[in-house]
């Protein structure tokens, strides 16, 4: 039998290690599906139910295990799906592979069925690296060179292959004039810092009397040397969103995120210090940084093109985080002086204090942030925890304290809905043995969330730990929207726009074969959560919540406290509430035991 050129893809890709693709079928790749027939399903093919989840759970799979993440769809509208998150990998950094059919070339430019400019729609998108197979024998180049650039690049490649291309037999490249031969062997270097530049950021950060640090995910490496680092300066360390599981929130002088879903530890950090550190973050809000001219500031980051842009810095180290800071270490003097770390240390052990005052603020007829307060110590020390945009991704950026080896992530630059149940799909082929949580708005769910949890019922009897628990904040509201109105327009809640039809979300978890828990009262938070971890398959855990309860930032400014004061007096239809509910939430920052 003939080896095809979609055989020799697969093969490559066994060849680099990928164990997994995901994707949707459809006519433009049926010579990829017949060569994963006579491969025997190597790597993996996972049916999602729709390509944009196909990219999404590439984008989990590579997010929570490290490694490339594929995916593939058919030509036309297949590979338009995948676009938006081919996207949220790009944007958030993540090696994703987009391989995608196309109609025949004895088709193209014939305006035939299903024929789109492919290389014109993936042209930002895989900006980097995007090829259109047209011969055997341009393989396996373009393959290699495609998973490479993604690995060491951390971005979005991507391969068109047209239909009758993948039929073709495979001719190698031969030894010959314009021919391009290819490898498979990939090796490492962590790029460091010139010894000049380090000691000029030594004496940097020695100079400052109130050093802040913000560490983001470049820095996931590097937990002990930041340990360390912060422990010579005596400084607070706050944490990009991305970078949430990079330390562990046990630890007092971390003060969590920061930015607008960030903690007031953070933003105080940020507005106190005079010495800045930022290791391995993009974090794009300057205006959560501190005044330009009232820090000194290094930045440690492994890409080039990365550094300089968010702040004024004075040193642009480039080097791999962990190896960069090693040889810091060294040029680093002990802050003897320790009232700026204690301080730190004081304002975060209050912050805890709040949130649990928050957390148990009453609501009607749940308190969302009570959902996330209960699940915090109950997470298993290796959960893989995944948070939708909206409003869950408030009170997961601020309530959950991370520790032990729990990974989580977001869509962090796109910001985009619906990455959530995907996310926790694809970590879970990725880890089939560590429990997954997703965290999603009830919008999100509405979405592609409930689609996906077909998938779920699919797959989840492969798993060694059928743990993956999709928890939805229910309150028939587009939360996160519904509060930006208030808070930046003024404008009251535009029901039409924002109101979401009910839906029961735990019942059509249970017809689908999966365990469903219903918590609508706030007695019944913490045991859902329990029942959920205990859970013999996966689970939805359904949280009926009050949109009332406000994701106030905890250093709102007066212009945003005065527009959404103004949205109620103009008419907002759930005014009262409102008021009520970001009364108690506010007033609990200034309770006896909160201040120094």
């Amino acid at each position: 039998m003939k080896t095809t050129v979609a055989d020799l893809i697969l093969q490559r890709l066994r060849d680099w290690g990928v164990d997994h693709v995901f994707g949707y079928a459809g006519d433009g790749i049926n010579g990829l599906l017949s060569a994963w027939e006579r491969a025997g399903d190597e790597p993996r093919f996972v049916q999602a139910r729709h390509e944009e989840m196909s990219a999404f759970e590439a984008v989990g799979y590579a997010k929570f295990t490290g490694r490339v993440g594929v995916c593939t769809a058919t030509s036309g509208p297949g590979a338009i799906h995948l676009l938006n998150g081919l996207y949220d990998a790009k944007l958030d950094h993540v090696p994703v592979v987009a391989i995608v059919g196309q109609t025949a070339r004895s088709a193209m430019g014939g305006n035939y069925q299903q024929e789109v400019d492919l290389m014109s729609l993936f042209k930002d998108v895989a900006n980097e690296y995007c090829q259109q197979v047209m011969v055997p024998e341009q393989l396996p180049n373009v393959l290699d060179r495609a998973i490479r650039i993604a690995v060491s690049r951390r971005t979005v490649t991507a391969l068109v292959v047209p239909a009758d291309v993948q039929e073709l037999e495979y001719e190698p490249p031969s030894h010959a004039f314009k021919m391009v031969p290819s490898s498979l062997d990939l090796t490492w270097s962590a790029p460091v810092p010139r010894e000049d530049d380090l000691r000029r950021a030594a004496d940097l950060l020695n100079a400052g009397e109130k050093v802040a640090m913000l560490v983001g995910q470049g820095a996931r490496g590097a937990r002990q040397e930041i340990d360390s680092v912060a422990d010579l300066l005596g400084a607070g360390v706050a944490k990009a969103l991305l970078g949430k599981d990079v330390l562990s929130d046990e630890l007092p002088w971390v003060t969590g995120s920061i930015g607008l879903l960030g903690t007031r530890p953070s933003y105080e950090l940020m507005t106190g210090c005079d010495t800045l550190l930022v290791v391995g973050s993009n974090f794009p809000y300057s205006q959560f940084l501190p005044e330009y001219g009232a820090a000194r500031a290094v930045q440690i980051d492994v890409d080039p093109t990365m550094v300089g842009l968010r702040y004024p810095f004075e040193v642009n180290l480039v080097g791999d985080a962990a190896q960069t800071l090693r040889r810091l270490i060294p040029l680093l003097g002990c802050k003897v002086d320790r009232s700026w770390r204690e301080g730190i240390e004081s304002k975060v052990e209050r912050w805890w204090q709040v949130m649990e005052r928050r957390a148990h603020t009453s609501a009607d007829p749940v308190n969302p942030e009570l959902v996330f307060h209960e699940l915090s110590p109950r997470l298993p020390n290796d959960a893989i925890v995944a948070a939708d945009s909206g409003s869950a991704a408030n009170w997961y950026a601020r309530h959950l304290r991370f520790r032990g080896d729990m990974r989580g992530s977001l869509s962090g630059t796109l910001a985009t809905m619906g990455p959530g149940v995907p996310y926790v799909i694809g970590a879970k082929f990725g880890h089939l043995g560590r429990p997954c949580i997703a965290l999603v708005g009830d919008g999100a769910m509405q979405m592609n969330g409930i689609n996906e949890l077909i998938t779920i019922a699919k797959y989840w009897q492969d798993w060694d730990d059928p743990r993956l628990i999709v928890a939805v904040l229910h309150n028939n509201d587009l939360n996160q929207v519904t509060w930006e109105l208030r808070a930046m327009g003024g404008s009251p809640q535009f029901l039409p726009s924002q109101e979401l039809p009910d839906f029961p979300y735990a019942a059509y978890a249970r017809s689908l074969g999966l365990a469903g828990v219903l918590a609508a009262k706030p007695e019944e938070v913490a045991p859902a959560w329990d029942e959920a971890l205990a859970a013999d398959r996966p689970c939805v855990v359904e949280f009926v919540t009050d949109p009332a309860v406000p994701p106030i930032p905890p250093h709102a400014t007066w212009d945003q406290l005065e527009k959404a004061l103004e949205s109620i007096v103009r008419g907002d239809a759930d005014r009262v509430d409102v008021i009520k509910e970001g009364v108690k939430s506010k007033v609990q920052e200034f309770l006896p035991g909160t201040k120094s």
